[in-house]
């Protein structure tokens, strides 16, 4: 099992046999039972590992010997030594988790850390983009094969018609036109790099969703695409015309140009041909981000810019909610606050007597 860094790693193989079994336990239990994604399954297995090498250099050999006292001052250690609020918040959640399990696997008598109390994690709100920011940030990768005179003013006519869907054109009478493969690899990379960011602001999806998501998960008839998000929960986010004509010209021109042996099904492919990881994407939006001279924004921040424009253009809390794929309105309601200070600051600015 893989339980995350070199550091991590060498304590996991240093604890006491039966809290390394535990931990094992553990993550299959987050990985099959809980459905948590790989990078909260690593993060909570380094918290638990640190948490039982605590536990044994204070004298514990086994799970069942751990109490409320032991993660109490593992969790002193952690604030003493600098971990940050959002940090010791978390940690205690794995700990807070890690006993609820153990308890019911029969490690630990009762489950100990079910009264423990945790800082509350300081919730900074997030950092978005004015609409015409990121209007000018998704449409950047289409600026340089626009011919010179050619682009498109903001109060001229309506652009030319989205292309039909496949469903569309199959009831035409004669051959769906063959698909006209971009002129070179870095055309066909600027094609990708639109479609990324009209996803990821036209959605509101997270980065690993659009980099997951398949070329069969665009349903281009109906203008919608399948996530599969957190815990496996699968959702249908609705996409705009814009997106519609990045996705179709990078579907007849674009992927073909980059497509290989590994592309299999994935919509959105590297350079080499295989499925985009979610790290280049976060590359691709920061760097189109400053070549605009546009704030530093990442694909969470173009996420966060949807749900504010959204919002503040009038949509319902809970349609926010079922979009995004939030469990809790919880995490939807932050963005009220972004658009209530976003008011406070033109309030500021603009009225004479703020």
């Amino acid at each position: 099992m893989t339980v995350g860094g070199r550091d991590t790693r060498a304590r996991h193989a240093a604890l006491p046999p039966a809290m390394r079994e535990a931990v094992d336990d553990f993550a299959d239990h987050l990985a099959r039972v809980r459905s948590r994604s790989a990078h909260t399954v690593r993060a909570y297995v380094a918290d638990v590992v640190s948490l039982l090498d605590h536990a044994v250099r204070a004298g514990c050999a086994a799970p069942a010997e751990v109490d409320l006292a032991v993660i109490r001052s593992w969790l002193a250690k952690q604030r003493t030594m600098g971990a940050a609020r959002t940090s010791l918040a978390r940690r205690a959640a794995a700990a807070r988790t890690f006993s609820a399990w153990a308890h019911r696997s029969g490690l630990l008598a009762t489950d100990v850390a079910a009264a423990l109390a945790s800082p509350r994690a300081h919730r900074e709100l997030p950092t978005v983009l004015r609409a015409d920011q990121a209007a000018a940030l998704v449409e950047a990768p289409a600026r340089p094969f626009e011919e010179p005179g050619t682009a498109v003013p903001s109060t001229a006519a309506a652009p030319p018609p989205v292309p039909q869907s496949r469903s569309a054109r199959a009831d035409e009478s004669g051959p769906p036109a063959p698909p006209s493969p971009a002129h070179g690899p870095d055309e066909a990379v600027r094609l990708r790099d639109r479609v990324l960011l009209e996803l990821l602001y036209g959605t509101g999806v997270r980065v690993s969703e659009a980099c997951g998501l398949d070329v069969a998960d665009v349903d281009q008839g109906r203008r919608v695409v399948r996530v599969l998000g957190k815990g496996n929960r699968e959702r249908s986010v609705p996409y705009g015309v814009p997106a519609q004509r990045a996705i179709d010209d990078w579907l007849r021109r674009g992927r073909p140009a980059l497509a290989g042996p590994g592309s299999g099904d994935a919509l959105l492919l590297g350079a080499k041909g295989g499925r985009l990881n979610p790290t280049t994407a976060r590359r691709i939006v920061r760097g189109y981000a400053d070549d605009l001279g546009l704030p530093r924004v990442s694909p969470h921040g173009l996420r966060h810019s949807a749900a504010t424009h959204l919002l503040e253009g009038g949509a319902d809390l809970r349609a926010v909610q079922e979009l995004l794929g939030h469990s809790s309105l919880g995490s939807t309601q932050i963005y009220t606050h972004v658009s209530v200070e976003r008011l406070r600051a033109a309030y500021r600015q603009a009225h004479p007597r703020a």
